[in-house]
């Protein structure tokens, strides 16, 4: 990820412990994910942080198939896309630069891209309006 130019281990940690603070707490996105994680979101988290310090920094700290877990999510349906892609965008516009919220961004709509393909058979480009995933279109 070359475009990151401010970012830190300490603060991705700081933007996947407050997103996912708020999709926790998410009545739409809450259960889906606790249906998988359960009691086990502080190790979740930590895996989160990895995830994104070898996505931006490139710290190749993470090992894990990001795709498989995903799939063994029950009743995900495109809204979910529409809602974690919303979040983001406000966690990453509120914490980051904007060169690095952009980033983090592009790469977001990249994951959901492949994953809403992986459960639905067709990739998807998602519409953004000041923040809020307001629709998705096949790609």
């Amino acid at each position: 990820m070359n475009a990151v130019t401010d970012l830190t281990r300490a603060r991705l940690a700081e933007l996947v412990h407050e997103f996912y603070a708020d999709v926790r707490a998410d009545t739409l996105l809450g259960p889906v994910f606790d249906g998988l994680i359960g009691p086990r979101w502080e190790p979740h988290l930590l895996r989160m942080v990895e995830f994104w310090s070898t996505v931006a920094l490139g710290t190749r700290s993470f090992r894990g198939n990001v795709y498989a877990k995903h799939m063994a999510l029950d009743g995900v349906q495109p809204e979910h896309f529409l809602r974690w892609l919303t979040l983001w965008h406000r966690h990453t516009n509120r914490l980051l630069p904007p060169v690095d919220a952009r980033e983090l961004q592009r790469v977001a709509h990249g994951i959901a891209r492949n994953l809403f393909h992986g459960f639905f058979g067709h990739f998807a480009a998602f519409e953004m309006a000041d923040e809020v995933a307001i629709g998705w279109t096949p790609a």
